[in-house]
């Protein structure tokens, strides 16, 4: 990813805050001699396993995207996982002054790592469990897997390949009008929370927390 050093995002927290609220993300991985594969899939970011944590996810069997991986697996080479964090249209009219452009301001995270299968029943059970948890945790009558007929169950888990990516290496980016003066900033910031777009509100907040120095 091209990260200007304006835009260049280092913190631990910042990052981690990205994949785990914004993990619906695109894995992308590309073999010699074959064109570039792509699935959207939710990820699971678990930062205990390993130095830089370990994304976890599933795809459907009948993609042939998770072929990639075992591929992957045996010659050392990476998967990319992009995460897209709040973004949104920025209007030079919002400047203090000019002259101006329009931009785009956002933030993004870039994971990479060597895919690994995961093929023992009670681990792939538990990682459903888990994604399942972490999305209905909030419902006042969340669903549970554990509670569906085991057959059906059995039936769905051979449809899926689930697999993990430990995260060798993180390429971050916050683009925030950091080129630009303070007023110019504050006016954006003001924009934004006024557009009433619950997205550009959240990136309102991002660029308060970096000119707040948080």
């Amino acid at each position: 990813m091209y990260i200007p050093k304006d835009f260049f995002l280092d913190d631990p927290a910042r990052i981690a805050e990205v994949l785990r609220g914004h993990g619906f993300a695109v894995v992308v991985s590309a073999l010699e001699g074959a064109p570039p594969r792509a699935t959207h899939l939710p990820i699971m970011f678990e930062a205990g396993r390993g130095a830089k944590g370990t994304l976890v996810a599933h795809m459907a069997r009948a993609n042939p995207h998770w072929r990639d991986f075992a591929t992957l697996t045996a010659t050392g080479g990476e998967a990319l996982v992009v995460f897209s964090g709040p973004h949104a249209y920025v209007s030079p009219s919002w400047y203090a002054g000019g002259p101006a452009v329009p931009t785009w301001n956002y933030v993004a995270v870039h994971a990479y790592g060597v895919p690994r299968l995961v093929e023992d029943p009670a681990r792939v059970r538990t990682v459903l469990c888990e994604l399942v948890a972490a999305n209905e945790s909030s419902r006042a009558a969340p669903w549970s897997l554990e509670a569906q007929d085991e057959t059906y169950l059995a039936r769905m888990m051979r449809a899926i390949v689930v697999f993990e990516i430990p995260i060798a290496r993180l390429e971050a980016k916050a683009k925030l009008n950091q080129n630009k003066s303070e007023e110019d900033r504050r006016g954006v910031i003001a924009a934004l929370r006024e557009g009433g777009d619950s997205t550009a509100a959240a990136l309102a907040t991002w660029m308060d927390a970096l000119a707040s120095g948080g």
